[in-house]
């Protein structure tokens, strides 16, 4: 069956989880607010211009969950998602995601995030199948390292090339929505890119492409 990709943040919600996260973090007083937030800002401008290294980004928000449990992160997230994630969820992605099963499409969300989260998001969408950025545990408890390939620019064609192994599915016919310049090593892999609320260099570069340009709301 064809499949249909989505990132997450800024594509299927109106936010990025991992900064919304971060903020509830400060909220649960496991990091101090004022010097977590303006560091998190720091690095997600380099982001939004392209020039994130993610090692950095994920070496510095993971630092509050290190110690914690699986299961004491999983309870923090549910309230997480009810309290933040909810409302900022895209009517017109559940619309796609709708179409999208409708025709039998497999549908998978890769994203640059925290696996913690983006699996749990994903549940609340209906959606079993995600790459995100993989966590070492040990005994059950988080060491605040990474583990894999990050699910990030090319490291998202990495991933899905081994995913579509495993799973014994292939490329063609598939669609890839995402905002970000950051995606267009994948967006220029698939039969079929959509650029969703995108950024300037993404829109761009869909316009010269004639990709279709979505606004979601």
């Amino acid at each position: 069956m064809p499949l249909a990709i989505f990132d997450l943040d800024e594509t299927l919600i109106n936010g990025d989880c991992a900064t919304l996260w971060g903020h509830h973090m400060t909220d649960l007083e496991w990091v101090e607010r004022a010097s977590f937030i303006r560091k998190e800002n720091e690095l997600m401008a380099l982001y939004a211009e392209g020039r994130l290294a993610m090692e950095e980004y994920m070496d510095f928000t993971l630092s509050p969950v290190t110690g914690r449990t699986a299961k004491e992160i999983a309870v923090a997230v549910d309230a997480f998602i009810d309290r933040k994630i909810e409302p900022l969820i895209y009517s017109d992605a559940i619309h796609c995601l709708a179409n999208h099963r409708q025709n039998g499409d497999r549908i998978l969300i890769i994203s640059a995030s925290a696996h913690f989260l983006v699996s749990a998001i994903g549940k609340r969408l209906g959606i079993e199948d995600v790459l995100a950025i993989d966590l070492e545990e040990r005994e059950g408890v988080y060491t605040g390292k990474t583990r894999g390939t990050l699910t990030y620019r090319e490291g998202k064609v990495s991933r899905l090339d081994a995913w579509l192994q495993e799973q014994g599915e292939v490329l063609a016919g598939a669609s890839f929505y995402s905002d970000s310049r950051n995606d267009l090593p994948l967006l220029s892999l698939v039969d079929k890119p959509n650029a969703v609320n995108p950024d300037d260099t993404l829109l761009s570069h869909a316009t010269q492409a004639g990709w279709p340009v979505l606004s979601w709301r």
